[in-house]
């Protein structure tokens, strides 16, 4: 089960920490990712990293100034969002590819999903 939190409204230029908290089964060898979908538009990838072990991707759209992290002794997964614009408004969730090889970019390769929480930005 995951379970994202964190979101709201803020001020273009701002900051927000998204959770991702992973529960009810074991996530090692998993990809965590975060998506986000705005009214209107498809599901898009915004980042995804391994559970264990190294490597990270990013979308080209929020390279420099989004980092995900994870805390694996509270089995959290984090999205930090700065310098936010008014386009990274959107529902935002976190997915889980449960026996991936690759950080995949495609949602449709996450098979765990997490209710989503809205991130508002206004200019």
């Amino acid at each position: 089960q995951l379970q994202a939190s964190g979101g709201g409204l803020v001020q273009a230029g701002g900051s927000l920490r998204l959770s991702c908290a992973a529960s009810g089964r074991t996530f090692s060898r998993s990809v965590m990712g975060w998506f986000r979908q705005a009214p209107g538009k498809e599901r898009e990838f915004v980042a995804a990293l391994y559970w264990s072990g190294s490597g990270v991707r990013y979308a080209d759209s929020v390279k420099d100034r989004f980092t995900c992290s994870r805390d694996n002794s509270n089995n959290t997964v984090y999205l930090h969002m700065n310098n936010l614009k008014p386009e990274d408004t959107a529902i935002y969730y976190c997915a889980a590819d449960l026996a991936a090889r690759t950080i995949s970019m495609n949602w449709k390769t996450y098979t765990s999903w997490g209710r989503g929480t809205q991130v508002t930005v206004s200019s």
